[in-house]
């Protein structure tokens, strides 16, 4: 990880979140929402990266929307805790820097990009804000066996040296972690570029910068980072943000979460890590948790057993009902006495 001081840096005020994208291999959830408004907990997605992005310090934000773009829009609105909201439409999703193209007309200096689907810690964003000051371009630079799967880097010293899209050996351990510092060259560079199969991706402006002999520093962090690429990341990311509370609710006690306004009858048991959102009622014997994630306007059934689940908003559950490692979509219902044991499974994707 770099050492830099924050006193003696420059601290970015302007974010650009790309949120236009569906999410196709999240269907159906991402069926009448689009990826970012999916439950990381039981907030969406896109409002605990608002949150990492305001707790470290921006205080403008730009929102690239698309893809069911009202769903974004009537939930946040013009500011999110007073910190103002400019929104931005891209109309045919054709890819990261596409996206980005279209906030052209936002940033007026140095600004930071993130992605709208990945759960960050905040202090990533601090460590390339203050990071970017002699570079044209500044990321995040995680180590681990998944580069891979998400694109992998080469780096000399802090120095990004190459971007390698779909690497096809292990070999390569660092990958971009879709946490970027531009300054607004970056516009008149991918504004130069072609788009290529349907789709001009941000990391192909990176390598032109490279390319360029343009200085693009990696900043390496080890801090949290999670991706939701599948439904069943969903889980994987509801139980680490329980693990590391990362949950804006009452606490009832060290791991269990509820919110005030929740009924919860007295012969219920909840097991911790859980949180519970509003108006949620909880019926005699159910046994809800542990890692369990339950949203608003819920109900669950009498002498259900819910493990392992992400529940969300507007489900009912009936009783004597057993669902472990599931996750529901809006408004469903599950009727009583049903089975659902989770464990692993078979899944076709396309073809």
């Amino acid at each position: 990880m770099s050492e830099f001081t924050l006193e003696e840096s420059s601290r970015l005020s302007t974010a650009v979140v790309l949120a236009a994208g569906e999410g196709t291999r999240l269907r159906p959830l991402t069926a009448n929402r689009p990826k970012p408004m999916l439950p990381a907990g039981t907030r969406p997605i896109l409002e605990h990266i608002l949150n990492a992005l305001i707790e470290a310090g921006i205080d403008e934000l730009h929102l690239v929307v698309g893809y069911q773009a009202n769903r974004v829009r009537s939930h946040f609105g013009s500011t999110y805790r007073e910190v103002p909201i400019t929104y931005h439409t891209q109309a045919n999703q054709l890819g990261s820097g596409h996206a980005l193209l279209q906030a052209q007309d936002g940033p007026n200096d140095s600004f930071l990009v993130v992605n709208g689907d990945q759960i960050i810690d905040h202090r990533i964003v601090k460590e390339v804000s203050y990071a970017h000051t002699d570079a044209t371009a500044t990321l995040a630079v995680v180590e681990g066996p998944e580069a891979a799967e998400y694109g992998a880097l080469k780096m000399e010293g802090e120095v990004v040296t190459k971007l390698i899209e779909q690497p096809t050996s292990r070999e390569y351990r660092l990958f971009n972690a879709g946490v970027y510092a531009f300054d607004t060259d970056i516009f008149e560079t991918l504004d130069g570029l072609s788009i290529e199969q349907g789709e001009l991706p941000l990391t192909d402006a990176i390598s032109q910068l490279i390319t360029d002999e343009q200085t693009v520093q990696g900043i390496r962090t080890d801090l949290f980072w999670m991706d939701v690429t599948h439904p069943w990341h969903l889980l994987s990311l509801s139980r680490e943000l329980l693990a590391r509370r990362g949950i804006e609710s009452p606490e009832a006690n060290s791991s269990v979460y509820v919110d005030d306004s929740v009924h919860i009858h007295p012969d219920a048991t909840l097991v911790g890590p859980v949180v519970i959102d509003s108006d949620v009622v909880v019926q005699s014997g159910a046994v809800v948790g542990p890692h369990v994630a339950v949203g608003a306007n819920t109900m669950i059934g009498a002498d259900s057993i819910i493990k392992d689940v992400v529940i969300d908003t507007g489900t009912t559950i009936g009783p004597k009902t057993t669902v472990i490692e599931c996750i529901t979509g809006q408004n469903c219902e599950i009727g009583p006495e049903v089975t659902i044991s989770g464990g692993p499974g078979r899944v076709i994707v396309g073809e």
